[in-house]
């Protein structure tokens, strides 16, 4: 079966194609992306803006044709934090459902998380034991732990690096100055104030592996020291507190514009790593985890599963003839 994912977020609108069945690795067939912004797209009022869904209609046909050229059987269309937040997002999926044809699914901030913790939760397998997972997006932080394949505990927190970093941080893509000193501090008091509201049960829940998904945990493990993306999907890669530390030491002083510049940092996101990396290290911080390993499924892994468990339930034991 060959399946199109197509992920609404609160950067990018990322079509991914891929060819699987039940009980097998979804193998990836096609990606691409259009970068629209679209938290930034989100008014004063807290009404995404009409040149916001009009990105975002644009974007979203473009997808669909591309999956229709690939053969997609099935395109799975969902949109995250920023159509989430927005006050008028009724009004612009069914803008989106009438000119496109596609029904975007709004995922809740605990789907999001269940989601991904399912993706993790395949990829490292049942040697994991019990599982704690941290997933940090464009607009919320997403934390879930448990043993099986549904986790005990999910959470999702406005602590999204993009967001932080419109809301607290005064820089942007092509910014030549770093956030100042007393704006880096609201944001740490801020986000130790946030997570003051599930450390406590994620704790109680316990867990014997940590895992991260996301561009920024990626990009912070990079800078730490980890594998390049040029070593392939198996490469093991970590990241730890002390590493991470270590690189916000030296990324709090260099502006996006040159930031973007190192190997492992994309242009269109260096100004938001610093926010990314402060909500890391609170969290790691916070909850004990002095090391953590990157898993590359995340959510859109985790849609595709859930649907081929739908579709194509494993069979029972094969009876006697």
């Amino acid at each position: 079966m060959r399946l199109g994912v197509l992920d609404v977020g609160s950067n990018t609108v990322h079509l991914l194609v891929v060819d699987a069945h039940h009980g097998a690795h979804p193998w990836p067939a096609h990606s691409e992306k259009a970068v629209i912004r679209l938290a930034e797209q989100i008014g004063r009022d807290g009404e995404l803006t009409v040149a916001g869904a009009d990105a975002l209609v644009e974007a979203v046909n473009e997808a669909k044709m591309a999956a229709a050229r690939l053969t997609a059987d099935d395109l799975l269309a969902f949109a995250t934090s920023a159509v989430r937040d927005a006050t008028n997002a009724p009004e612009v999926l069914t803008r989106v459902r009438t000119e496109t044809g596609v029904r975007l699914q709004v995922l809740s901030g605990a789907d999001e998380a269940r989601m991904t913790f399912l993706a993790v939760r395949r990829w490292f397998g049942w040697s994991a034991g019990r599982l704690l997972v941290l997933d940090i997006g464009g607009g919320s932080l997403e934390l879930a732990a448990g043993i099986d394949e549904e986790p005990e505990f999910a959470h999702s927190l406005p602590l999204g690096a993009g967001r932080l970093t419109r809301e607290w941080l005064d820089v942007g893509p092509d910014s030549h100055h770093t956030p100042s000193s007393a704006a880096v501090t609201k944001l740490e008091a801020y986000v130790e104030e946030m997570l003051d509201t599930v450390v406590d049960d994620t704790v109680e829940v316990g867990w014997d592996q940590v895992a991260a998904t996301s561009k920024t945990f990626r990009s912070l493990a990079r800078l730490a020291g980890a594998a390049p993306s040029s070593d392939g999907l198996w490469a093991p890669r970590s990241l730890s507190q002390t590493g991470l530390r270590q690189v916000i030491g030296f990324i709090r002083h260099i502006p996006p514009s040159k930031l973007s510049e190192l190997e492992g940092v994309s242009a269109r996101r260096a100004h938001q790593l610093l926010a990314g990396a402060i909500v890391a290290e609170a969290a790691m911080r916070r909850l004990g985890v002095e090391n953590l390993d990157i898993c590359p499924w995340a959510l859109r892994e985790g849609v595709i599963l859930r649907r081929l468990d739908l579709l194509e339930p494993a069979q029972g034991p094969r009876q006697p003839v």
